[in-house]
């Protein structure tokens, strides 16, 4: 059954992402991007995952017009789609890239011991960085120039066959 949610949930982003481009003519929709959907098991209701690139005011301008675009969106949705019941769709904002930014920030910060401009104050100044001193015996920053062999492969060949059920 997983499967099945894992194939509508797939053809749902693709497809709300073509009629959010095509379609849907609302100027407050910023730069967007659907990144995931998730649907119920037994698909009454979906989340469709929203990027946004732009400052917060555009980005909750956008998750609000995507929303009260979504009565539509399934509408087209339920005539392009050959499948029983079309979900209720319900908008979220993916801040995962966000998220990804500041944890790589952060470390950076810790690499560093200097804090980066974006969480500077106005008119305060980044002090200069101390150069890092290296001891003997400490691992070099890069990665060694060794080639890593390629992985062997498998001497199997063909479906694996399941005991009690035979191939196709």
């Amino acid at each position: 059954m997983r499967q099945r949610t894992a194939r509508v949930d797939e053809l749902l982003r693709q497809e709300i992402g073509a009629i959010v481009a095509r379609e849907v003519a609302d100027p407050r929709i910023g730069f967007a991007t659907i990144t995931r959907v998730e649907t119920t098991r037994d698909l009454s209701h979906a989340r469709v995952w929203v990027s946004v690139i732009g400052q917060p005011d555009e980005r909750r301008a956008t998750i609000s017009a995507l929303s009260r675009a979504m009565p539509f969106v399934r509408h087209e949705l339920g005539k392009t789609l050959r499948i029983r019941r079309i979900p209720d769709l319900h908008v979220e904002l993916d801040d995962t890239a966000e998220r990804g930014t500041r944890v790589l920030r952060l470390l950076d910060e810790l690499e560093t011991g200097v804090p980066r401009g974006e969480d500077l104050a106005l008119g305060e100044t980044l002090p200069t960085p101390v150069p890092r001193v290296r001891h003997e015996g400490d691992v070099p920053d890069e990665p060694p120039s060794a080639v890593i062999p390629p992985r062997p492969r498998s001497r199997r060949r063909g479906p694996v066959r399941r005991q009690g059920k035979p191939a196709r």
